[in-house]
């Protein structure tokens, strides 16, 4: 059967809905939708209107080849929204393009440039209730100005010159380097005509909003951020930080040694604000996720739904103020909930096994707007039905693509008698009598659960290709109750390798499935755990590591959040976990994948793993050089493989290597590769 992934062109092809916005007065709902450019080698991303009442076809806001996201509605029904695209009204030399915030007119029309600065702009926040923006934008941490800051990047960039000196921790997150340039807050204001302004809402250098994101209080007159406080060793919290925008008054709300908080939505009334609590880990302690209701008036935070053991994100408050609507990995899921702020009870509202995230509330309280995917569909808009939970798929701009083969749910039991659960993709065709090769894919985290749809780890593409792919969640991962991440705390080969292996053998002992043809596959801890499988067992035919942690001791000081790994492995524990020291009890065959921009798990685990298991594992380079284990190297992509162009040949390089070590077949590898 022929589906989307079937063809590797294809399947990058599939347009990818994301995000979502309400107008205030419940009437427009847009999205985004990401495509591949016409060349093939980087995806864009436009503005679409879906309608709320689900009768009219959805509709593109948008057209650049530069792309439109963070989509914000004004109280008149104006849409703002960044892009790179070009200014028109720009003098021919202006120099590269960065992101500004532009101004789509509520009656349809052009979109017209709203704001540009120097150093572009990063997103924009509106208020629920007045007719006020926040723009988040990069300001380097010397600027005294906008014109300051614009000749100071002028500088540097007619200079050559890309270093930075800095004076504490971290340097680097994820896939950029940080500094010298910082994230501040600005308010937007209105320049007369169709131009807007900005004034900066906290003046002094705020190096600590990085990764933080504004919440706004409905009549817009105070901004609540999570806030970066630096600490001894190299270490660092997030505290709770109020602006009171009309006095550029900034102050810390909540700050201990114990928990990093977060800002959730602020009541109707504006009285309460949520607050997500984190719990700070040690050795000892796995991270634990709790919400707190905060007087905004002043006074002490009350807990919120305190014995639920599950770990809520908050979206939305109901209009009247009775409810905080929120979502929480659950059992292979992520549906929505409702709790009661009164009672701190617990309602779940969607009864499928999906995954809900962008929860909206309409402004009547009777119906929410969220995307929802799982394994059977990607993200998609549906409508939600508050008093009895049922929902509605509206007419989204894609159409779910067909599957090659079935999901089910499976169970295993852990060796210490917990439950592992797992989700089963198996191919079209897969029977008794047609047994067919596995793939044993562990997710990343370790803190996550194989609950909502992926591009970067897609199983179906597998799947197309006669595989059945098992999703197990062991532990550490969410959606089963803190004991299933406390199991596996700073005991990363223990209860969750047992649990693989568990959930492996009743793979394994399925009547359609071959138990000698079977692979491991994973990335981030995936990759960490398919390191540790290789030195622990030979089941396995072929194994597949991306991104994987290899020598702990070494990646725990490279790695661009140190603080954190220290804070959950002690020396002793990285010794004893680390899949290096078992590198002479590899006889596996194993693919190697890392980019060199990942700074989360840097390129030197995947470098020492390559050589060591070329000159220390069981199956070692022969004496011409030649072995059978692979290294995928990518020069230019991060702990993830964003590029198109890149996923196929990450899709392409592991089909190759499985199918001649699972099916004893060779596949033509692809032409860009040069070989």
């Amino acid at each position: 059967m022929s589906t989307p992934f079937s063809s590797l062109d294809q399947f990058v092809a599939v347009p990818r809905v994301g995000g979502l916005v309400l107008d205030r007065q419940g009437t427009r709902l847009v999205t985004s939708v990401t495509t591949v450019d016409t060349k093939g080698t980087a995806y864009r991303t436009a503005l679409w209107e879906v309608d709320p009442e689900g009768r009219q076809p959805a509709r593109r806001l948008t057209h650049s080849a530069a792309g439109e996201t963070g989509a914000a509605f004004l109280p008149g029904g104006d849409l703002l929204f960044t892009s790179a695209r070009p200014n028109p009204d720009a003098a021919e030399g202006d120099g590269e393009e960065r992101p500004a915030l532009w101004r789509l007119p509520a009656g349809g029309g052009e979109a017209y440039l709203h704001l540009a600065r120097r150093g572009g702009v990063s997103g924009v926040t509106t208020a629920a209730a007045a007719d006020v923006a926040v723009v988040t934008a990069g300001v380097l941490a010397g600027s005294t100005s906008e014109e300051d800051d614009a000749d100071r990047r002028a500088g540097r960039e007619d200079a050559g010159v890309a270093a930075v000196l800095h004076a504490g921790y971290p340097v680097r997150y994820w896939d950029a380097d940080l500094g010298p340039e910082e994230p501040r807050y600005f308010d937007l204001r209105e320049q007369g005509g169709e131009t807007g302004a900005l004034e900066d809402l906290v003046p002094a250098a705020r190096a600590g909003l990085r990764d933080a994101e504004p919440v706004l209080s409905p009549d817009g007159a105070v901004l609540f951020t999570a806030f970066t406080v630096p600490e001894e060793f190299g270490s660092q919290r997030t505290v709770l930080a109020r602006v009171d925008r009309a006095r550029r008054e900034f102050g810390v709300l909540l700050d201990d040694r114990a928990n990093d908080y977060h800002p959730g939505p602020v009541s109707p009334d504006g009285n309460h604000l949520v607050v997500v609590s984190e719990r700070r880990t040690t050795a000892e302690l796995a991270p634990k996720s709790t919400l707190l209701l905060l007087p905004t008036a002043g006074g002490d935070p009350e807990p919120l739904a305190a014995d639920w053991d599950r770990w809520p994100v908050p979206q939305a408050w109901l209009p009247d103020g009775s409810a905080l609507v929120v979502t929480a990995d659950d059992d292979g899921g992520a549906p929505v909930f409702l709790i009661d702020v009164a009672t701190g009870s617990v309602r779940r509202l969607t009864q499928d096994t999906a995954a809900y995230s962008d929860v909206r509330v309409a402004p009547d309280g009777l119906t929410a707007y969220a995307l929802r995917s799982s394994y059977l569909f990607p993200p998609e808009i549906v409508r939600v039905d508050l008093a009895s939970g049922a929902t509605e798929r509206l007419l989204n701009p894609t159409e779910r693509p067909e599957l090659p083969g079935t999901l089910e749910r499976v169970d295993s039991v852990g060796e210490d008698g917990r439950s592992v659960r797992s989700w089963l993709v198996l191919p079209e065709g897969a029977s008794a009598g047609s047994k067919v090769p596995a793939l044993v894919w562990v997710h990343g985290g370790p803190i996550g659960s194989w609950n909502a749809w992926s591009w970067r780890w897609c199983p179906w593409v597998m799947a197309a290709r006669g595989y059945a792919v098992l999703l197990p969640d062991p532990a550490l991962s969410t959606g089963y109750g803190q004991h299933m991440v406390d199991r596996g705390w700073g005991q990363w080969g223990s209860a969750p390798y047992t649990d693989i292996m568990a959930a492996t053998d009743d793979l394994v002992a399925r009547e359609e499935i071959d138990a000698a043809r079977i692979a491991a596959m994973g990335g981030s801890f995936g990759g960490y755990m398919a390191n540790w499988i290789a030195g622990h067992t030979d089941r396995f035919a072929a194994i597949v590591t991306h991104a994987g942690l290899w020598a702990l001791d070494q990646f725990g000081a490279t790695t661009d959040a140190a603080f954190y790994w220290k804070r959950e492995m002690t020396p002793e524990a990285m010794l004893r976990n680390s899949p290096h020291r078992h590198v002479g009890s590899i006889g596996t065959p194993m693919l190697v994948i890392h980019g060199d921009k990942d700074y989360r798990v840097p390129i030197g685990e995947g470098l020492r793993l390559w050589y060591e298991l070329l000159s220390a594992s069981k199956l070692p380079a022969a004496d011409d050089g030649t072995t059978v284990h692979r290294f995928l190297y990518f020069p230019d992509e991060n702990h993830w493989i964003l590029k198109p162009q890149h996923a196929k040949i990450w899709y392409s390089v592991i089909e190759a290597f499985l199918a001649e070590h699972l099916l004893g077949q060779e596949r033509d590898l692809p032409p860009e590769l040069g070989l």
